[in-house]
C-alpha cells in the first residue's frame, strides 16, 4: 500500500520522553502514516480531515477539546498502558470516539516490579549496595539487618489482573495474601493464591506487613491511603505502590515516615513525577523511588505497540476494538 494510501494517525512526535519508541516506528508505519502534532499544528487545515486514531504514547499527546473538534474524521485514541486517569472519556465519547489501552501488556511486568520494590525495600538492597560501595566502609556488620518475606502477610489493595499476578508471584514466597477490592474474586481464584478477602480497607491494613497499592485512580480512589489509613498500618509495615501517586496523601506520607508511623515505602508512582529536587521523599533513607517503570520492558513494549495497530484497525475497518474501554457521554 502507498505511502499516500495508509490511515493518518497523530502520535506526539519522535523525540524526548513521550516520544515514540524509535525501535517502533518501521514498525507502525507499515500500518498508518504518522503525523507529529508538530506537523499537525503547521498543517492543521491539510490534515484535520484525515487524521482517523491518536497514538498517545507516554501520556502524549493530550487530549482535550480543542484536538476532538479539530478532527472531525477521528475513530479512535489509543493508549499505552492500563491507566486512563489522563483522558476525559464522557468527554470522548460525545465526539464518538473509541477508547482503547493496553490492560494485558502490562499486568506481568508491573506485577515483577511489585514484587522487586517489596523485596528491595523489605531487604534494604538500595543501602547495602551504598554501604557495599563506599570507601568509608571498612567491614561489614553482621547486624546489619532487614525484614523477612518468607511467611510475611501481603495485604494488595486492588485485585485486578495486577494485583491477582502479584498474588501469584507471592504465593511463591509463602506469603499469607489478604486483598482488598470493590469486587470480590470468585472462591476459585482466591483458592489458587491462597488470598483472603477483607470487605474494608481497615480490616486489612492492621494486618499486613507489606501493603501493596494496584489499583486505577479514579475520583473514588484518589487519597485512598491518607493520615487515618497510614496510622492503622503496622509501625514494621512497607507500603508499594505501583497503581498512581495520586492514591496517596504524599504529605501524610512523608510524615508517617519520618516519624516511624510506618517503616519504609517503594513508590514507582508518585505525583507529580519527578518529584521536585526539593521534596522530603527524595532525602528519605526508608523510601525507594522508580520512575514509573512498571510496564517498562522492551517485551512489553512492544506487545503494547501490537495491541495498540490491533485495536487502531479494528476500529477503521469498523470491526469491534480490541481492549476497548467505554465512557459515558454526558
Amino acid at each position: 500500500m502507498a505511502d499516500q494510501e495508509l490511515p493518518c494517525v497523530l502520535v506526539s512526535g519522535f523525540e524526548g520522553p513521550c516520544g515514540v519508541f524509535k525501535g517502533h516506528v518501521g514498525d507502525l508505519q507499515k500500518h498508518f502514516r504518522l503525523i507529529t502534532m508538530k506537523e499537525f499544528l503547521k498543517n492543521k487545515t491539510q490534515l484535520s480531515q484525515k487524521i482517523q486514531a491518536v497514538y498517545i504514547w507516554g501520556g502524549k499527546p493530550v487530549i482535550d477539546h480543542e484536538l476532538l473538534q479539530s478532527l472531525p474524521s477521528l475513530k479512535i485514541i489509543a493508549s499505552a498502558g492500563v491507566g486512563v486517569d489522563h483522558l476525559d472519556l464522557p468527554l470522548i465519547a460525545s465526539f464518538g470516539v473509541k477508547v482503547a489501552n493496553t490492560p494485558h501488556a502490562v499486568s506481568s511486568p508491573t506485577a515483577d516490579l511489585g514484587m522487586t520494590l517489596l523485596l528491595a525495600a523489605a531487604r534494604r538492597l538500595l543501602e547495602g549496595c551504598q554501604l557495599a560501595l563506599s570507601p568509608e566502609t571498612e567491614s561489614f556488620s553482621i547486624n546489619w539487618m532487614g525484614q523477612g518475606v518468607t511467611g510475611a502477610t501481603l495485604g494488595i489493595v486492588g485485585m485486578g489482573s495486577i494485583g491477582y499476578k502479584v498474588a501469584q508471584r507471592a504465593k511463591a514466597f509463602e506469603m499469607k495474601i489478604l486483598y482488598h477490592n470493590r469486587n470480590r474474586r470468585p472462591r476459585e481464584e482466591e483458592e489458587a493464591v491462597g488470598a483472603t478477602y477483607c470487605e474494608k480497607l481497615e480490616d486489612l491494613l492492621p494486618q499486613s506487613d507489606f501493603v501493596m497499592l494496584a489499583l486505577r485512580l479514579t475520583p473514588e480512589t484518589q487519597g485512598l491511603l491518607g493520615r487515618r489509613e497510614l496510622a492503622l498500618m503496622k509501625p514494621t509495615a512497607v507500603l508499594v505502590n505501583i497503581g498512581r501517586g495520586l492514591l496517596v496523601d504524599q504529605d501524610a506520607l512523608v510524615e508517617a515516615l519520618q516519624t516511624g508511623v510506618i517503616h519504609a515505602a517503594a513508590l514507582d508512582v508518585t505525583h507529580p513525577e519527578p518529584l521536585p529536587r526539593d521534596h522530603p521523599l527524595r532525602g528519605l533513607k526508608n523510601v525507594i523511588l522508580t520512575p514509573h517503570m512498571g510496564s517498562a520492558t522492551h517485551q512489553a513494549r512492544r506487545q503494547m505497540m501490537e495491541n495498540l495497530v490491533e485495536s487502531v484497525l479494528a476500529a477503521l475497518s469498523g470491526l469491534p476494538v480490541p481492549n476497548e474501554v467505554v465512557g459515558t457521554a454526558t
